[in-house]
């Protein structure tokens, strides 16, 4: 997971990037993001070949961790679902 270390900007401006994971043909990649009130949000990316789609999730974590798992768990059922149309 990478993070700017830039002084004098807030955390919540940065997205923490965690390792994609291959389903199927496509490439799936769970973001998070530490928000003002301390807690995460979570987002995916879910790419194949030069198309990348990224989705932002709606519940809010109270650790990077629980955020990854929801995003990683939600880009693959997107996947599998082939709710990607």
């Amino acid at each position: 997971m990478a993070r700017s270390g830039r002084a004098g900007h807030h955390p919540s401006l940065f997205m923490q990037i965690s390792h994609a994971h291959e389903v199927g043909k496509y490439l799936v990649t769970p973001m998070t993001k530490l928000n003002e009130a301390g807690r995460y949000s979570a987002s995916v990316s879910i790419r194949r070949g030069m198309h990348d789609r990224v989705f932002r999730l709606i519940p809010h974590f109270d650790s990077a961790a629980s955020a990854v798992c929801y995003a990683l768990a939600q880009g693959r059922q997107l996947v599998m679902n082939n709710q990607l149309a």
